[in-house]
C-alpha cells in the first residue's frame, strides 16, 4: 500500500471515514505512571466513534526487564491483525494527552518499522478533536480480526552497543526528547532508581519543542529550524532517545516532515543507559560532573 501522508486534520479524517472502506483509528493513549490516569478507561468512556485500543504495554517483548520495548514481528502482526489491521489497511493514530501528542508517534513509527506506512497521526489529537465538536463515543465495536504480516526494518532501531561505539565513532547524531531538566540532570527522572543526565555528545530537543501551544506539530519550516538551531544536520543519520522510547518518535516524525524519512530509535532509551553505562558516560550537570 501506497505511504500514507504522516500528519492528517480532524477535517481530513472526517471526510475520509465517509468514502474510505480500509481503515482503522486507534486511539494510542499511554501515561506515565505517576499522572495515575488510565488510558484504557479513558477510552471507554470517550474515543473517536469507530476507534479501538491500542495498548504499547501489551503490544510489546515481555520478556525484556524494560518498558514497552518493540514486540517481534509475530507478536505486532497478530497484536494488530487482532485490531483489525491488514496490510491494506489505513491506519489513523491518536492520544488523548493535553499536549495534542504524546504516545501516538510512537504507534506511529512501531508500524514504519515494521513495513507499513500506510500510517498517519490525526495531527492536535483528541484533545482538539473535542474542541473542535466533532462526535465522541462510548460505545465499542469489536473489530474482525484480520491477517497482517509484519516486516522488521533493524535499521530503525539502535541498540546499546551501537550508542556505545558511536561516541568515539559519531556515525550518526543522538537527538534526546526528554525535558531538558531531566538532560541536564537537575530534574528527577519519573522512574525508581534512575538518576537523570544524559549520553555523551547527544542533544536535547524536548519532545514538546515539536508542537505549538494548540497542540499541533509546527509546521516543516519551523521544524527544519528548530533542528538547525539544535545543531542537527538533516542530511545526516539521526538516531532519537528518550526514557523508553515513546516520546523520541517525535523526533522521527518531525525530522519525517522536514524530508528525513528514516530516523531510528534506541528503544532501550535512557533506562536502559543508566543501568549499564559507566560512570564517564552518564553526564549530569546538576551534580556539576560526571555520576
Amino acid at each position: 500500500m501506497a505511504q500514507a501522508r504522516a500528519l492528517v486534520t480532524s477535517k481530513w479524517l472526517v471526510e475520509a471515514l465517509k468514502v474510505q472502506g480500509k481503515m482503522r483509528i486507534l486511539d494510542t493513549s499511554w501515561y506515565l505512571p505517576k499522572l495515575r490516569r488510565n488510558a484504557k478507561s479513558e477510552f471507554k468512556k470517550r474515543h473517536i466513534p469507530g476507534a479501538a485500543f491500542f495498548d504499547i504495554d501489551q503490544c510489546c517483548d515481555k520478556t525484556s526487564p524494560l518498558d514497552h520495548m518493540l514486540p517481534s514481528e509475530k507478536l505486532f502482526a497478530d497484536y494488530v491483525g487482532r485490531l483489525g489491521v491488514g496490510n491494506d489497511t489505513h491506519v489513523v493514530v491518536y492520544d488523548a494527552s493535553e499536549f495534542g501528542a504524546f504516545s501516538a508517534p510512537r504507534v506511529w513509527w512501531m508500524f514504519r518499522v515494521f513495513g507499513h506506512s500506510a500510517v498517519s497521526l490525526l495531527n492536535g489529537g483528541f484533545r482538539n478533536w473535542e474542541r473542535e465538536g466533532l462526535p465522541v463515543s462510548d460505545k465499542y465495536v469489536r473489530p474482525t480480526p484480520t491477517e497482517f504480516k509484519a516486516s522488521l526494518d533493524r535499521n530503525w532501531i539502535k541498540t546499546y552497543a551501537e550508542i556505545l561505539d558511536n561516541i568515539d565513532t559519531k556515525k550518526f547524531q543522538v537527538v534526546d526528547a526528554r525535558p531538558s531538566g531531566r538532560f541536564k540532570g537537575v530534574e528527577p527522572e519519573p522512574r525508581d532508581n534512575t538518576e537523570p543526565g544524559h549520553i555523551p555528545s547527544s542533544v536535547s530537543i524536548p519532545f514538546h519543542s515539536f508542537l505549538s501551544p494548540s497542540g499541533h506539530f509546527l509546521p516543516t519550516e519551523q521544524l527544519q529550524s528548530l533542528f538547525k538551531r539544535s545543531g542537527v544536520d538533516l542530511d545526516r543519520p539521526i538516531c532519537a532517545l528518550c526514557g523508553s522510547g515513546v516520546i523520541a518518535c517525535h523526533v522521527a516524525l518531525a525530522a519525517h516532515e522536514c524530508g528525513h524519512p528514516g530516523v531510528s530509535v534506541y528503544d532501550g532509551g535512557w533506562s536502559e543507559w543508566y543501568t549499564r553505562a559507566v560512570p564517564e558516560d552518564v553526564i549530569s550537570e546538576g551534580r556539576g560532573k560526571h555520576l
